[in-house]
């Protein structure tokens, strides 16, 4: 078992960070809240349910964003994002999305020939697209520059600001903690 006796809860407008040394149990933690995997023990509840019996239209209010980019390496930046965000029934401007992240011009390529950053911000574009209340992201400021670091710090104050919750397993607790945040250690 890698993490127990954890016990937790979000309201709207808040952001918790899960800290702790690697193989702990963060990205599992992130998993399981997004439905991936099954609690060991105990239950995930959201909005009073617990995640394996929620709706379709419940689980659209969950964003799980891994520390792999989850894009399709073959389907070009815009493909990606597109898809996301059709899967998500979002109608948010694709084209301004991909400005914002600097992927204006890589829009028509390839996945599979981007770097590592470039991938970054292309998940992070599907993400923003995503309109879910509930942010799960790990590691969210890994492989970004500076400028690329300070667009997600924003993201996140608007998507609390918006009343939306982040749950971000991170080594980077210091950069990304705000007024109220909750802080998990494993």
């Amino acid at each position: 078992m890698l993490v127990s006796n954890l016990s937790f809860g979000l309201r709207p407008g808040q952001l918790a960070l899960v800290t702790g040394p690697n193989g702990s149990g963060k990205t599992t933690l992130l998993r399981t809240v997004a439905g991936f995997a099954p609690p060991g023990a105990g239950e995930i509840l959201v909005r009073g349910t617990p995640v394996a019996g929620l709706e379709p239209e419940a689980r659209r209010e969950i964003a799980y964003q891994g520390h792999l980019e989850g894009l399709k390496k073959d389907l070009t930046v815009y493909e990606n994002v597109l898809f996301i965000s059709q899967l998500r029934r979002n109608s948010e401007a694709i084209s301004e999305t991909l400005a914002m992240l600097g992927l204006e011009r890589l829009a028509n390529r390839s996945v599979r020939h981007l770097s590592a950053g470039q991938k970054r911000r292309a998940a992070l574009a599907a993400l923003k697209v995503s309109d879910a209340s509930l942010w799960l992201l790990d590691e969210p400021l890994t492989n970004l520059d500076p400028a690329g670091r300070e667009l997600v710090l924003d993201w996140i104050d608007e998507h609390l600001a918006g009343q939306g919750m982040a749950l971000v397993a991170t080594h980077l607790a210091d950069v990304l903690k705000r007024p109220g945040s909750l802080l998990v250690e494993l």
